[in-house]
């Protein structure tokens, strides 16, 4: 199942994948050391979101939004102990699937998964490989020309997932790794679900060489002593982390939303509207206007009944903006009233949105201004 997220944008989407035929993202949650990614098939915009976090999927679907992919699916290398993962938000925003092991025996999870399974994003695909030991629901995913793996929690760069709760064995993980990791070619690259000391990227190669747990000359016998005498404490987030996750992040109760507009956060972070809603409510709004006096008499015009207050007056002038409404900030382009946006969130401005693309975008989609751009 897939839904689209979002109008294909202007830009290019081989482009933004450096010229290839496959867009590649990887993405961090410094609070948990945890990396999510992002596939897609450039010819079709079809793509796939590994290891999901919950408190980012704002962040994570503002940029599939922004490069008009069409998500098939949010899917989970394991049912993770340090975080919430994301694909419930996900499915309830998108409609893609749900994927998780079927091993893991989590609720809401609409694709499990089994080795062997192929999961498709337009021309593209990833295999499932069953790799347990860290969890009896551990699986890595291996891109169809197996160039790239992800590995979650199985193997990490220079380590490995822990194997002394969830059902975890060392002797599994061992044969995990070395029978379906390691029978990849040395040049495949491997992606972790964790790192805390800012490492990315492993490959093959690397990891049979110099991990210090299972590389080198390194037996079963050394790497399950080595496992067995970690003595780790649990992660902090285990009580949170793990019910949520047999429910595939899906909120024991329903989230509050933001009531007063269908704001949208860019992947820069910041809070945005479209024309059409403030077009439509623009008398139940303060359209704050902060380019210079004489712009708003020059060609671009402005909106009828705007507060204009210049962005280098704005820290003084900020008790001029009333506070029994929403606050939508403009100019020409979208770029200093973002900066104005964040201004104001910053002094305590709780409804205030930037209007996305500026007062360009705004004549583009046809809404009226006053002013020499009316004439």
């Amino acid at each position: 199942m897939t839904a689209t997220t979002a109008a294909a944008p202007a830009i290019s989407l081989m482009a933004a994948a450096g010229g290839g035929n496959l867009l590649f993202r990887q993405l961090f949650d410094a609070a948990t050391g945890t990396f999510t990614y992002l596939l897609a098939d450039v010819a079709s915009r079809q793509g796939l979101l590994i290891d999901p976090v919950f408190e980012q999927h704002s962040r994570d679907l503002s940029l599939i939004h922004e490069l008009g992919i069409d998500l098939v699916a949010s899917i989970d290398t394991h049912a993770h102990a340090d975080h919430v993962t994301g694909s419930w938000l996900m499915h309830e925003a998108t409609g893609c699937a749900i994927g998780l092991a079927a091993a893991a025996r989590a609720q809401n999870v609409t694709r499990p998964l089994e080795h062997g399974d192929r999961l498709a994003f337009g021309s593209r695909f990833i295999d499932v490989r069953s790799t347990p030991g860290h969890t009896d629901g551990c699986v890595s995913f291996v891109l169809d020309d197996q160039s790239m793996a992800f590995t979650g929690d199985a193997l990490l760069v220079r380590g490995c997932g822990r194997c002394d709760f969830q059902q975890g064995n060392a002797h599994t993980l061992w044969a995990s790794i070395t029978e379906q990791i390691f029978s990849l070619p040395d040049s495949c690259l491997l992606y972790p679900g964790h790192d805390y000391t800012g490492r990315t990227v492993s490959s093959v190669v690397e990891e049979k060489a110099f991990n210090a747990r299972l590389g080198g000359a390194a037996t079963e016998r050394d790497f399950v002593g080595h496992m067995h005498n970690m003595k780790l404490p649990h992660p902090h987030k285990i009580a949170e982390a793990l019910p949520g996750n047999m429910r595939a992040g899906k909120p024991r109760e329903a989230q509050a939303r933001v009531a007063w507009a269908p704001v949208q956060r860019s992947y820069a972070g910041l809070p945005e509207l479209a024309p059409a809603w403030v077009a439509a409510h623009q008398n139940d709004l303060t359209i704050l206007d902060v380019r210079g006096p004489e712009e708003l008499e020059g060609p671009d015009g402005y909106i009828s009944g705007s507060l204009n207050i210049p962005l280098p007056e704005l820290e003084q002038r900020r008790q001029e903006i009333p506070s029994d409404q929403p606050v939508v900030v403009v100019c020409h382009s979208g770029s200093r009233s973002a900066l104005a946006t964040q201004q104001l969130l910053k002094e305590g401005f709780g409804d205030v949105a930037n209007l996305r693309g500026g007062l360009s975008r705004w004549s583009d989609e046809g809404y009226p201004l006053c002013g020499t751009a009316a004439l």
